[in-house]
């Protein structure tokens, strides 16, 4: 009972060719299979009339048999489908036609005739909606000829036993609609797997088209992406106003000597990693860590551009941030375990942004505003955050600030920098950053 079935398998997936498409692969299949049931049904009925008495109808599905095997054993030797597909459906639809004209009429044949529908059905199944009326066209051409074979030959049919014809009429509606059935149940069942596939593939697609997104946005801000992604690949702005800082921990060469690379990695990725996370806390913008110093940025969005104008509120952010920063290293030592520490700089002032590259790329700021808050940032002392005269002046009524210092900047010359000690007390008018503002350690 198990060689059977395996049988059919193998002859379902003898037409099967690795380019093709799972539909062809599912038409391919449908085809042989209906090959092999056809045949199967035709051998049924030469034994049922065999056994019946009825001799001479036997002859017919016998030679349908051969017809469909010689068709069968040429499309495995040759590949060639569509002349395959052609002339199977070529039987489905002529040779039960022609048994039932051998018998003489319609009654005498028991509606043999019926079989026939499989091959307009089997067409829109296997050629397509389009080709398969032409198909059923011919199907009814054959039924119109057969009214006028069985007017023409009704003296000369057969005699066919009343209770022999009534179970060959019965049969043959049931066996035809059983296959009809069958036909259509395994078109609904495949367009369903098929559009099963194709949700299943849109729900990878969509999981991997978000997970690019994050993948953009961990390396550019949110409105760079979308402009990248709409085909802008030169992008470079001008902004009249940013905020600019850097945050170098001191030490670290040193630190990192006695260190393993992993040890050096996790060190600075626990740090960094709780940059990132103060960062989005206070709504600013990372642009890039440089070995083991961190670039943060405020006012690089749409709204600030040089046409524009200005907006102070995130100059204090990043004041609060610089803050946040610092005192993290001074009291959290699961993530600082090494009792690293930090000196920042703060630069305010315009500046040019853009991405750089085409391959690896990056965002990147230039201008003086950032050599400005790189130089400040070099000049400073373990757990000093040092801000430039345009910082100042944007926040010296809500934070504290030592005297004015002068130091001489390379390229810069004498510089006016103060040092930022923390918050003021808040004030109800105080309109600075939305966070509240950090304790000083």
């Amino acid at each position: 009972m198990t060689a059977a079935p395996g049988l059919l398998d193998t002859l379902c997936q003898a037409g099967a060719s690795t380019p093709d498409t799972d539909a062809e692969q599912h038409k391919k299949a449908l085809l042989l299979a209906a090959t092999a049931l056809a045949s199967l049904v035709s051998l049924v009925w030469y034994g049922l009339y065999w056994l019946l008495g009825v001799r001479f109808s036997a002859l017919l599905p016998v030679v349908f048999n051969l017809l469909l095997a010689v068709n069968l054993l040429g499309y495995l030797k040759g590949g060639n489908l569509v002349l395959f597909r052609n002339v199977q459906l070529g039987f489905f639809l002529v040779m039960p036609f022609a048994a039932q004209w051998g018998m003489g009429s319609f009654v005498a044949a028991s509606g043999l005739c019926l079989w026939g529908v499989l091959a307009p059905v089997g067409a829109i199944m296997l050629v397509g909606v389009g080709q398969s009326v032409a198909w059923f066209a011919a199907y009814l051409a054959l039924i119109l000829i057969s009214g006028v074979v069985d007017y023409a030959l009704a003296g000369h049919a057969h005699a066919v036993p009343a209770e022999v014809s009534g179970l060959f009429f019965t049969l043959n509606l049931t066996a035809v609609s059983a296959l009809v059935f069958l036909l259509l149940r395994f078109a609904s069942v495949e367009r369903e797997r098929t559009q099963q596939r194709l949700e299943d593939a849109h729900r990878l697609l969509q999981a991997e088209q978000d997970r690019s997104e994050r993948l953009l946005l961990n390396v550019l801000p949110g409105p760079i992406a979308e402009r990248l992604k709409r085909g802008n690949q030169t992008i470079a702005d001008g902004f009249a106003d940013v905020s600019v800082m850097f945050a170098d921990i001191v030490n670290f060469t040193h630190v990192a000597e006695g260190l393993s690379p992993q040890q050096v990695f996790s060190m600075l990725n626990r740090i960094f990693s709780t940059f990132d996370e103060l960062a989005q806390q206070y709504g600013l913008e990372k642009i890039k860590t440089i070995g083991d110093a961190y670039m943060a940025a405020g006012g690089l969005d749409e709204g600030n551009s040089l046409a524009e104008g200005l907006r102070p509120d995130y100059t204090a952010a990043i004041a609060d941030l610089a803050l946040a920063m610092r005192d993290l290293l001074h009291r959290d030592f699961d993530v600082n375990r090494r009792h690293l520490d930090v000196r920042i700089g703060i630069g305010t002032g315009p500046v040019v942004a853009g991405v750089v590259g085409k391959n690896k790329f990056i965002y990147d700021l230039w201008g003086d505003t950032v050599n400005t808050a790189s130089r400040i940032t070099g000049e400073g002392q373990p757990g000093m955050i040092q801000v430039d005269e345009a910082t100042y002046q944007r926040l010296r009524d809500r934070f504290d600030f030592t005297p004015p210092l002068t130091l001489s900047l390379k390229g810069k010359g004498d510089t006016v920098i103060y040092r930022l000690l923390g918050r003021q007390a808040a004030r109800p008018e105080d309109n600075g950053s939305a966070e509240p503002a950090p304790q000083r350690a």
